[in-house]
């Protein structure tokens, strides 16, 4: 017996090690195998939901006990194999080009924090993220290409593919956010990073610019050792929100996120909250902006994730002129498209209000005046009500 269970585990050793490599071939940056313990996780996920910190994604407690228990979401697992993708686009344009403060504090996010220079996609800390140019829209990097979902997937089903080859049939089920799953905790556990004070995974050789993904499995394969945290005394995230969301270290309340705010929220956004978007009008990046650990980031090698229809850096009055049509078609395939043209508009209004008077910026809000939208005709209004306070004659 004790050499049967020898075999068995260099077996699936040796199984383990194939697997990495088949992932690197498939485009993982890193792979990991994760236990799914997730008691410790449990707690701190139901006191989050509690507080109300979800706000309107009721979707986040549904299932129950579910979403920390892999082995009743799929019954048989007992490993989790978990992946990381990269996607900061190589050519996008760089953040602290783009991203504005609040004109009335002036408070400029992510430059907050003076954490010094260093080799990465962008220089966070340098002195100049939140004074970029107000005019221009500022989008997610993570959003500027192909919605990763769907490559993510394929190539989890591609492994699993190669994982049958060698075993025979299997019991498996691929994710790519499409699930209850506790990505982060169950990355933290395959060693793929530690979940930082902003609540992002981050690696110490990789930053935090990048997807997860999950396969949950009924093999028992070697567990990676979890990764420890290395945030220290370090709070740079914390300050750098500008909407003071990262309400305690490792804690979030989604409710003043701006990637809430823009993405999930689909009514009015609360009024004391829209200056401090600036000109975020899809997702926010300044908590991982202002993070040390991403001066180890590198741009991603997918070209799916490389920049679209000029994204990175679009004048704000043109991307309010957009049509309905233009809309669909130019976010077609994108993770922008989720949030349709009516959250689009809405989302822009509120960075017109914030942007610098010029003629585009006021012949933009007066052409929406009218708009047949309700919820973007109040935020219109809003807009051209701060240009005025501003000086500005709309």
């Amino acid at each position: 017996m004790p050499g049967t269970q020898v075999q068995e585990s260099l077996r699936a050793a040796a199984l383990l090690a194939d697997i990495k490599v088949w992932g690197a071939e498939l485009g993982f940056a890193r792979l990991g195998v994760a236990n799914i313990d997730l008691s410790r996780d449990e707690a701190h996920f139901r006191d989050w939901l509690e507080n109300g910190f979800n706000g309107e994604m009721e979707y986040l407690s549904r299932h129950g006990s579910k979403r920390y228990r892999p082995a009743e979401l799929l019954p048989g697992t007992v490993s989790c194999i978990s992946v990381r993708m990269d996607y900061w686009p190589k050519d996008a344009a760089d953040a602290e080009s783009v991203l504005a403060a609040d004109p009335a504090s002036g408070n400029p996010g992510a430059a907050s924090a003076h954490l010094g220079e260093g080799s990465r996609p962008l220089v966070a800390g340098s002195g100049r993220v939140g004074h970029g140019d107000g005019s221009l829209g500022y989008v997610s990097r993570y959003a500027l290409g192909r919605d990763y979902h769907k490559l993510m997937r394929q190539r989890l089903q591609k492994l699993c593919e190669r994982i049958a080859e060698t075993v025979g049939p299997f019991g498996y089920r691929a994710f790519a956010d499409s699930a209850p799953v506790l990505e982060k905790a169950l990355a933290r556990n395959a060693g793929l990073g530690w979940i930082g004070k902003h609540t992002n995974l981050i690696d110490r050789k990789a930053g935090s610019y990048f997807f997860l993904g999950e396969i949950y499995i009924d093999l028992e394969l070697p567990t990676d050792s979890g990764s420890a945290s290395h945030c220290g005394t370090c709070n740079a995230c914390i300050p750098a929100c500008p909407t003071g969301a990262i309400v305690a270290p490792y804690r979030l309340d989604a409710r003043r996120c701006i990637s809430y705010l823009t993405i999930e929220l689909k009514g009015p956004i609360p009024t004391e909250l829209r200056r401090p978007m600036g000109n975020r009008i899809y997702g926010c990046d300044d908590c991982q902006l202002a993070c040390p650990w991403n001066k180890f980031a590198r741009p991603t090698r997918e070209p799916d994730f490389d920049v679209r229809h000029g994204l990175d850096r679009t004048d704000l009055p043109t991307l309010f002129a957009w049509s309905e049509e233009e809309f669909v078609e130019r976010t077609r395939g994108s993770a922008i498209s989720r949030i349709g043209y009516e959250r689009w508009l809405r989302n822009i209004a509120v960075a017109l209000g914030n942007a610098p008077s010029s003629a585009p910026v006021s012949a933009a809000l007066a052409s929406r005046k009218d708009d047949p939208s309700a919820l973007v005709r109040e935020h219109v209004e809003w807009a051209i009500a701060e240009q005025v306070s501003r000086g500005e004659s709309i």
